[in-house]
């Protein structure tokens, strides 16, 4: 049985899946199965398979899927967008797809947009991403020139026109109506739901945006069927996942593992485990906008619900360490560094709340705080919780502090009490400007 789906084409750093080879190991397979079922038949397979979004929320791919209008009055014009514009700290799952192995992104998208009705379908990727670009657009001229894309498609009469779109934003394309405005051309906002984009989305028309990793895996499951899929998983999730691991282990680095592998496999087995001298004090499971679990939590297994009901999110799956000679509040102050400098300013709570606690964050760290700060600090965070602004951005940036100051609560007073950093006793004065 097939179990690696995601990394089966992946070999050696610096090597890309050319066309010849992905049609060697049986690459698109899927796509030409996928011209001859019905459109519904597709999107219920995805649906049945329970694949959820891997960008972080893990809504179910085809529920999304089945929202765009269908049926005669539906408007004809349709699209999807790929959202590759990867800027979650500490993950790279989608940058490794993408360099390594671009045809199976556009396999899965193809599927996509032919389940939806889309005739055109857009790469929107990090402009840092300049290698997975450029082999993207070579895979897709590549594809094009065996007919793989574009009109008539192996004979058929479906059409689809890819396009890969340079971010020239920031995080809040992450939030799928926000790169809607940005690939329209817009200042990237999030705009007011309803209406989702799956029914007025790009240019007004019903738009699906599916993360990289997500799409990734819808070829091998049209292929070989839900039970397979399902089969791979150990849990309720079915289907792999890239999970990594970043910070003080052995080995970071990224791995598709079953969705629901125990964390601790992931640090100890795969990651190696810490760095000599260091123990595990904390991690983030998912990314920099996740709440922080401790060593006690180490064997729950990583699937949404699990990590869900714990008090975190599974996010993208890539972890975050920290270890016991890191300062926790100056990880924290450099997260909300990067969350405050991302806001798009379009709602009060992330464009003011943000500095604000950066400030807070910078006189605590240099022992400059008083006492009350800490309170003044966990009221800031909670006033950019969730159904306080229009998107997530502030929520996520509030998880890690919130988290922070109930875990770490005695290394915030240490810094108040003492003066100054207790990891860094010769610190200078640390300007407390943003």
């Amino acid at each position: 049985m097939l179990t690696n789906p995601l990394t089966k084409n992946i070999g050696e750093p610096g090597i890309v899946t050319t066309l010849e080879r992905y049609l060697e190991n049986g690459g698109y397979r899927g796509w030409r199965k996928a011209l001859h079922m019905a459109p519904d038949e597709i999107i219920q397979t995805v649906k049945d398979a329970g694949v959820r979004g891997r960008g972080g929320a893990g809504f179910n791919t085809g529920l999304k899927w089945s929202f765009v209008p269908r049926g005669k009055d539906a408007p004809p014009t349709r699209y999807l967008v790929c959202n590759a514009d990867e800027m979650e700290p500490g993950t790279f799952k989608d940058r490794l797809l993408m360099e390594h192995d671009p045809h199976l992104l556009l396999e899965g998208m193809a599927i996509a947009a032919f389940a939806i009705g889309a005739r055109r379908a857009y790469i929107f990727i990090r402009g840092e991403y300049h290698l997975a670009a450029a082999r993207l657009e070579t895979a897709i001229e590549e594809a094009r020139g065996e007919n793989l894309i574009g009109t008539h498609i192996t004979g058929s009469d479906f059409q689809l026109d890819f396009h890969v779109h340079r971010s020239a934003g920031n995080y809040i394309c992450g939030e799928e109506t926000a790169l809607i405005n940005a690939l329209e051309g817009q200042r990237a906002i999030p705009r007011a739901k309803p209406p989702f984009p799956q029914v007025s989305g790009l240019w007004g028309k019903p738009t699906v945006v599916n993360n990289v990793e997500t799409l990734c895996n819808i070829p091998h499951l049209i292929e070989l069927g839900v039970d397979w899929y399902k089969k791979l998983g150990r849990g309720e999730d079915g289907g792999t996942k890239i999970f990594g691991a970043s910070g003080r282990v052995k080995n970071p680095g990224a791995w598709e593992l079953p969705m629901g592998t125990p964390i601790r496999e992931i640090l100890e087995q795969h990651a190696g485990g810490m760095q000599d001298g260091l123990k595990l004090r904390a991690f983030l499971p998912g990314g920099g906008s996740t709440d922080f679990l401790g060593p006690d939590q180490l064997d729950l297994p990583m699937d949404y619900d699990a990590v869900g009901k714990a008090g975190s999110r599974m996010g993208t799956g890539t972890i975050t360490v920290l270890d016991d000679h890191t300062c926790p509040v100056g990880l924290v102050l450099n997260l909300t560094r990067f969350f405050a400098r991302e806001s798009c300013g379009w709602c009060t709570p992330c464009r003011d709340g943000l500095p604000w606690a950066v400030k807070l964050l910078m006189r605590i760290e240099c022992g400059e705080a008083q006492p009350e700060d800490l309170e003044l600090l966990r009221e800031q965070a909670r006033r950019m919780g969730p159904g306080n602004t229009f998107c997530a951005l502030a929520p996520g940036a509030a998880a890690p502090i919130l988290s922070a100051l109930k875990l770490f609560e005695q290394d915030f007073n240490d810094h108040i009490t003492r003066g100054c950093c207790p990891y860094d006793q010769e610190r200078q004065h640390i300007p407390l400007a943003v």
